[in-house]
């Protein structure tokens, strides 16, 4: 059982630039599920809780129902110097634009691993190990050169 007697629920939209809070509701599991629907639909939402006493059994919860979940530490996430005031409204929007920043961060990643694959199959080097972006495919990465300095 749960006894934090509310979920501070915060928004970060891809594209822009701040988080927003939306909203606080009870822990109850009809209640989150009203709030997320009304948030977005369900294949567009990440959803990434604090841990503490209630963020493993909802992330349980919500990973039944079919939503992204995470649950993040609090103690590893980034907190500016001097930055000590904490309330769940500003955990919130801090966490859902720290989600926001890591899947763009991961699209980022996969855009520029393909392009690099490409660019090296235009200049006919293909590596033929088993599977990409190991650390033997590293090690190939490595070795590659072309004829133009450029």
């Amino acid at each position: 059982m749960c006894i934090t007697e509310s979920v501070a629920i915060g928004l970060a939209i891809a594209g822009l630039a701040a988080g927003r809070f939306v909203g606080t509701v009870g822990t109850t599991l009809a209640g989150l599920r009203t709030s997320l629907k009304s948030v977005g639909p369900l294949n567009l939402l990440s959803v990434v809780y604090e841990a503490g006493p209630c963020g493993y059994g909802l992330v349980r919860e919500r990973r039944a129902c079919g939503y992204a979940c995470e649950v993040i530490v609090p103690s590893k996430l980034p907190q500016r110097p001097g930055d000590r005031v904490k309330t769940e409204r500003r955990d919130a929007v801090r966490l859902a634009e720290l989600a926001r920043a890591r899947v763009d961060a991961v699209r980022a990643r996969l855009r520029a691993r393909q392009r690099l694959k490409a660019l090296l199959l235009r200049h006919g080097h293909r590596y033929t190990g088993r599977s990409s972006w190991t650390q033997a495919h590293e090690r190939y990465l490595a070795t590659v050169t072309f004829a133009h300095a450029a």
